[in-house]
């Protein structure tokens, strides 16, 4: 591999050190929830292979304090955590808004991000820590986090995706898993087939097998940041590839409506860490263009794992048909494709036409739908509407 190749992979595996940033240890309630005048719980949630997860509530509005409010959790993407809900004002982010227009606002935090690197007997600097993907997000941080809503609220959840979070929600729903404590579900640029992603860097991790490389050299935490390895990173800016003036841009497509302030924000918290084993897996997606469970890379660990020789594919044509589910995606959005999100479409094509609501904007790219300025009337808006018909 050339000098080129490497560094651009380099880049790929710790982009964010081109744009150098500190994420505030501060609590999100206390940071970015309070100070904006709400009242705000941080909860911890433990999951039954040991992980506790931090979960931030936000019970009531500022205006609005009605009781009986219906819960709906919120679950941002990889390398991001909660505060994607909360990176513009009160009036243009969505837990707010959920917040202000009646319901009790949950926001969940995967393991290994900031407000959930606890465990029950292992810590964050162990290798056994990070040995999960998206398949354990969904089989165990999901699961604990709409079982401890329902036991908090005694009421079925509402709940809203982006990104990686869409994925958690289709692959439970196609196992009939959490189906029966879901009212309906919102999924936000949908992460299901990725074959067709455009988007330089996870096309670069995948087809070099970059992660798998860092994995099998024992690097657990998949950090996109850091001191030490960002000296190897000198000169990645004047590659063509790299467009370091707009990494956001550049790893999600050109975003039409965030202001720069908001970005300014959004690069104090994120990015966020996940396990390099996770980036296998969505790495595995995007080469095979399917959704299936992770791969082992050997017939007989596979056996070992499922008892077959290749890994079980997820069947989408499984969710049901009567759960109410509303699609928002862009024309721009180099992670969430057009064209993948169709394939996701034909698997959802005998859903029933008056539970699934679709919603295409041709100028968004895949942060605009939690980020952009007119994102409250283009899609909060919509958005609201579906939530509250499904009751």
């Amino acid at each position: 591999m050339d000098y080129t190749s490497t560094t651009l992979l380099l880049a790929v595996l710790l982009f964010a050190s081109a744009v150098a940033h500190d994420i505030s240890h501060d609590s999100l309630c206390k940071s970015m929830v309070e100070t904006e005048g709400y009242i705000c719980e941080e909860h911890k949630v433990t999951t039954k292979d040991g992980y506790i997860l931090g979960v931030q509530r936000i019970p009531v509005g500022r205006t609005s304090k009605t009781a009986n409010r219906p819960p709906v959790l919120l679950q941002h993407g990889i390398f991001m955590d909660a505060a994607t809900w909360l990176f513009n004002s009160p009036n243009k982010s969505l837990a707010f808004i959920l917040a202000d227009n009646g319901f009790d606002v949950w926001m969940g935090n995967n393991r290994g991000t900031i407000s959930s690197r606890g465990h029950t007997s292992l810590s964050a600097n162990d290798l056994a820590y990070w040995d999960w993907t998206w398949e354990q997000l969904v089989n165990d941080d999901l699961p604990a986090m709409y079982d401890y809503i329902h036991n908090q609220t005694g009421q079925k959840l509402y709940y809203v995706g982006h990104s990686l979070g869409t994925l958690l929600a289709l692959a439970s729903f196609s196992q009939e898993k959490l189906v029966n404590l879901t009212k309906s579900a919102a999924l936000l640029c949908p992460i299901a087939y990725t074959g067709q992603v455009s988007s330089v860097f996870p096309r670069a991790i995948a087809n070099t097998h970059l992660a798998q490389r860092a994995y099998l050299l024992g690097l657990g935490e998949f950090i996109a940041g850091g001191s030490v390895v960002g000296k190897l990173l000198e000169g990645v800016c004047r590659l063509p590839p790299i467009d370091c003036s707009n990494l956001v841009s550049t790893v999600a497509g050109p975003n039409c409506c965030i202001k720069p302030s908001t970005y300014d924000v959004f690069l104090e918290h994120a990015p966020q860490s996940t396990s390099t084993k996770n980036v296998v897996h969505l790495s595995q997606m995007l080469l095979a263009g399917n959704i299936a469970k992770y791969d082992y890379g050997d017939e007989s660990e596979n056996k070992k794992h499922y008892g077959q020789g290749t890994p079980p594919l997820y069947n989408l044509t499984r969710i049901p048909k009567d759960i109410p589910l509303f699609i928002g995606y862009g024309g721009k959005d180099s992670l969430s494709d057009v064209n993948d999100v169709k394939l996701l479409l034909d698997n959802l094509k005998d859903h029933q036409k008056d539970k699934l609501v679709l919603q295409y904007r041709d100028d968004y790219a895949h942060f605009d739908f939690v980020m952009a300025e007119n994102a409250e009337s283009v899609v909060y808006d919509p958005l609201l509407a579906f939530l509250r018909t499904q009751t």
